[in-house]
């Protein structure tokens, strides 16, 4: 018996990049073809199991870990999972693409730039950021790291959520 590894598809790009629209709608297209699959968001994950950590260098690593070991297990459990993690540091990203396994790590960066992801800040947050009461705001007052070799980049400010949910599904056919 041939054992099939699901994959985990990691979202990685800038506050208000579209990460979570993009993995909540390939989501839904990945049921609609039978497709076992989860998510996991940085924002929900902060709220709940990594509610202990803050925005630290060391904070971010530990994040970025604890997500890629729950991805690793739902990864084995059968499951295809979609996580969207702002995950600023090439680093951390290796790190969780050895602790999934690099053959089943598929970075895909959302590289909306960064005037179009402060447009759509629903929160304000880059507004705290850029008066200076957000600490350690990333593409603001930390760093991000683009991937160098990622496997799809999507750039939100020219692509529509369908059009990148649909190159994300031509990507994932492929790799069958």
């Amino acid at each position: 018996m041939i054992e099939v590894q699901h994959p985990t598809v990691w979202l990685t790009g800038l506050s208000g990049a579209g990460k979570t629209s993009i993995a909540l709608s390939l989501v839904q297209a990945l049921k609609a073809q039978g497709r076992a699959v989860a998510m996991l968001d940085g924002d929900q994950l902060r709220h709940g199991l990594n509610r202990d950590l803050g925005f630290t260098p060391e904070d971010r690593h530990e994040n970025i870990r604890r997500v890629a070991e729950v991805a690793r297990l739902m990864n084995g459990a059968g499951l295809t999972v979609i996580a969207a993690f702002i995950s600023p540091s090439r680093a951390d990203r290796a790190m969780a693409a050895a602790i999934i396994g690099t053959a089943h790590f598929i970075e895909v960066h959302v590289s909306t730039p960064l005037a179009v992801c402060e447009a759509r800040d629903v929160k304000g947050l880059y507004e705290k950021a850029r008066a200076g009461h957000l600490a350690q705001f990333t593409g603001v007052s930390a760093p991000y790291e683009a991937p160098l070799a990622a496997a799809l980049t999507l750039d939100t400010g020219a692509l529509t959520l369908e059009e990148s949910v649909e190159r994300l599904c031509r990507h994932l056919q492929q790799r069958q």
